[in-house]
């Protein structure tokens, strides 16, 4: 009887604990993970850059800033047997049947390769490579980790495999009014470019409404004030970062599933923005769908934008836990490809 009454009291006192606190907003899939895992990375992982069968450069900005802090970078490794991942460097304007030859020779000459079919390999392309009936680029595209501009392509991008590098620079191209009486918060669109008639509708539409102003060439608006910034997904949305730095919500306008958002193993983008559709109904509907988001909501958001935006920021000396580093953290997460002997 004792016993069962003590067990009672245990039950009876577990059920009336205050609940416990709920775990702070953040912009993390996994924050513990991703510390841990950082630290980790830092000091274990290698990577082996081949030499490249010409000099080059890469005009695209973040594309040149990743490539040029990798070979500065405390990653690489003059041994490819202590290696993770192996970089096969070639320029952006390289013909298809230059860049077969490039893989063939790694095949042929080198023990690398074969090993994992080029699992264990990746590549630097801001443009993307398509699908192609040679074996070797098509191992390329299949195998190997690409590394992309964002956005990339329809078709050229392979989720869960390939990464896309975080934008730099930009600016907003128009101002979406705050309708709320007495505010100075305002909404920002990003560049209005979108082929297709359906987009050309929507931009006109966005230009004739009052609440939107659209920018004139040469215009330069800034976004600190705003509470949505609006992008359209095929257009220019270089400006994401530095809107997201001044907490300026996010908000992408599609026409199909967005699968390459940068950083998509690291930041909870669910929580960082909205994914919008086309609006069959046009500027009014897209205002509607905005004007649903609570204050609230959009102030928690705002303030998530902000701490994940400082792992997009590309810096000419990459630093810690910025874009740089954190495209290298998804290809550590990448590094377990699985390696068979060479018969």
């Amino acid at each position: 009887m004792a016993a069962a009454t003590a067990i009672f009291y245990l039950f009876l006192s577990v059920f009336l604990l205050p609940p416990l606190a709920a775990a702070a907003p953040s912009p993390y899939l996994s924050p513990a993970t991703l510390f841990k895992n950082y630290q980790h990375m830092l000091t274990t992982f290698k990577i082996f850059i081949y030499t490249p069968y010409k000099p080059f450069e890469f005009p695209d900005n973040p594309a040149s800033l990743f490539y040029s802090s990798l070979l500065r970078s405390s990653f690489l490794t003059q041994n490819p047997d202590e290696a993770h991942l192996f970089f096969v460097p070639f320029s952006p304007d390289t013909p298809s049947r230059s860049l077969a030859r490039v893989v063939r020779e790694l095949r042929t000459d080198l023990p690398y390769w074969n090993r994992t079919l080029g699992a264990d390999h990746f590549f630097l392309s801001p443009a993307g490579i398509d699908y192609s009936s040679d074996r070797n680029i098509l191992e390329l595209k299949k195998n190997a980790v690409q590394i992309s501009a964002f956005p990339v392509v329809s078709g050229y991008f392979v989720p869960h495999k390939d990464i896309t590098l975080p934008p730099s620079g930009g600016s907003p191209l128009a101002l979406f009014r705050a309708t709320e009486e007495n505010s100075t918060r305002t909404s920002i669109l990003g560049h209005l470019r979108w082929d297709g008639k359906t987009e050309r509708n929507l931009v006109n539409e966005l230009k004739s409404d009052p609440d939107f102003v659209v920018e004139e060439k040469g215009e330069q608006l800034d976004s600190w004030r705003s509470k949505f910034c609006l992008f359209l997904y095929h257009g220019e949305v270089a400006g994401i970062v530095e809107a997201m730095a001044g907490g300026c919500v996010p908000v992408v306008i599609v026409d199909r599933p967005v699968q390459d958002l940068p950083l998509m193993d690291v930041l909870r983008w669910s929580d960082l923005g909205l994914v919008v559709a086309v609006p069959r109904g046009g500027a009014g509907r897209l205002k509607q769908i905005l004007s649903e988001v609570s204050e609230e909501k959009i102030a928690e958001m705002a303030e998530l934008v902000t701490a994940a935006s400082k792992h997009l920021v590309w810096n000419d000396e990459a630093q810690a836990m910025d874009a740089f580093n954190m495209v290298m953290y998804q290809l550590w997460l990448r590094r377990h490809a699985v390696r068979y002997a060479r018969r």
